[in-house]
């Protein structure tokens, strides 16, 4: 079973894969605190779940599986693109898609959740983006009451509910294919919550 944490219509590409190049060294925040996830250990941390992910992209455009170390099944894939706005880049997480087996992680799909969302992060701030932002889609509300507090719990804020029932909302609903609540995060803000969950062991 397949289920939709957020969703728009997005176009096949034949996508390159990503190259190693773009897996930076440790990074500080702008505060000089604790040093950021890189790439390289989310990838790490989520091998450690018997987890293999991959980040292709095409342009602006990219795509990450998730797929199971033990059986190869896909597990997940989440979909978007990095856009240029009047205020800079935007990471625009279009689509993210889950399969109940989780491998144990934490026993949630949203153990799953975290780990492709990171990735995503990860790109959107390599590519120099500020800004996230996804559609919590409302397909029903109990679900989409579960979706803004899973999102909240990242370090997502709603902005706005696209009910479709206003002329504002005509725009929403062309770039996201849907109702629901658009939510935004600082991508550093994200990364710096992160951080300890990611961070590679002492040793």
């Amino acid at each position: 079973m397949t289920m939709n944490l957020c969703h728009n219509a997005f176009p096949l590409f034949n996508f390159n894969s990503l190259p190693k190049s773009k897996f930076p060294r440790a990074t500080a925040n702008a505060t000089g605190e604790a040093p950021l996830p890189t790439m390289s250990q989310i990838l790490e941390a989520s091998r450690a779940q018997k987890l293999d992910l991959h980040l292709k992209t095409l342009g602006p455009f990219f795509r990450i599986t998730a797929r199971s170390l033990v059986t190869d099944a896909e597990l997940g894939r989440a979909e978007g693109f990095v856009r240029f706005w009047v205020d800079g880049k935007i990471l625009h997480l279009d689509s993210i898609k889950l399969r109940r087996e989780t491998l144990g992680m934490e026993k949630s799909i949203f153990g799953l959740g975290l780990f492709i969302g990171a990735v995503a992060i990860r790109h959107g701030y390599d590519s120099g983006c500020k800004t996230a932002q996804l559609l919590a889609i409302n397909d029903s509300d109990l679900y989409h009451s579960k979706l803004v507090r899973f999102y909240s719990r990242l370090g997502f804020k709603a902005v706005y509910e696209v009910t479709g029932s206003s002329i504002g909302d005509v725009g929403h609903m062309l770039v996201w294919g849907g109702v629901g609540t658009r939510m935004d995060a600082s991508v550093e803000e994200l990364m710096v919550k992160w951080c300890t969950r990611f961070k590679a062991p002492h040793k």
